[in-house]
């Protein structure tokens, strides 16, 4: 079986290649990816993680194929960047760009 693990910060992404002959945990797959020594910040305790965009937890047992994703902390809290924009008079269109 083949699975992919993939974290990424601004300057540099990695998305990496693993397999094993039993289905693994995506804990299990991390560890095995070897990606916690090359991105030391990550910490499995804080770091939320998801398969293919959908949030998972460490114990989810992986499919044929599945990429686990490590995600970064969030600089902002989104609401409160939409109350602040809000508060501010900002107006967004659809699709996020700012209207002029």
């Amino acid at each position: 079986m083949i699975f992919e693990v993939a974290f990424g910060r601004l300057e540099e992404q990695a998305i990496l290649s693993i397999e094993s002959a039993e289905p693994l945990t995506a804990e299990q797959a991390i560890e095995a990816s070897g990606i916690l020594q090359m991105f030391p910040e990550i910490d499995l305790k804080a770091n939320k993680i998801g398969i293919f965009g959908k949030a998972a937890k460490l114990d989810t047992v992986l499919s044929e194929g599945d990429r686990v994703e490590i995600y970064r902390p969030l600089i902002a809290d989104p609401k409160e960047a939409r109350k602040k924009r809000a508060a501010e008079g900002k107006v967004m269109r659809k699709g996020g760009g700012e209207k002029k």
